[in-house]
């Protein structure tokens, strides 16, 4: 069973930036992709990317791209998000997650294929 941990997020200002982290364990080699989600506040899980394990190949999507990046610490096992020049309509909880079926492709990560899931890392973007 693979565990998810989120963690980096906080209060930041626009046009800051901001790391976050996921830290993978347990059964590892059971994951092909690691995506990253967000959720607003009365809106739905948004994707945002996703990068593969077995090649690094990765996709960010939407309004993120341009400024967001997707990175691997494999040998630590945590996946990284570095957010740029950041909005205040970036404001969400973040979330990582994993499914052994998934492969990242250039259409971005969809909520519905993944089935493990770490409790988020909130991220505020105010003055």
């Amino acid at each position: 069973q693979v565990q998810l941990v989120e963690s980096g997020g906080g209060l930041v200002q626009p046009g800051g930036s901001l790391r976050l982290s996921c830290a993978v364990s347990g059964s590892t080699l059971s994951f092909h992709a690691i995506g990253w989600f967000r959720q607003a506040p009365g809106k739905e899980r948004e994707g945002i990317s996703c990068i593969n394990s077995s090649d690094g190949s990765a996709t960010v999507v939407g309004s993120v791209k341009g400024r967001f990046t997707i990175s691997r610490d494999k040998g630590k096992n945590v996946i990284y998000l570095q957010m740029n020049n950041v909005k205040p309509e970036d404001t969400a909880v973040y979330y990582c997650a994993t499914d052994p079926d998934y492969y990242c492709s250039d259409d971005g990560p969809d909520a519905t294929d993944f089935t493990s899931w770490g409790i988020g890392t909130l991220v505020t973007v105010s003055p």
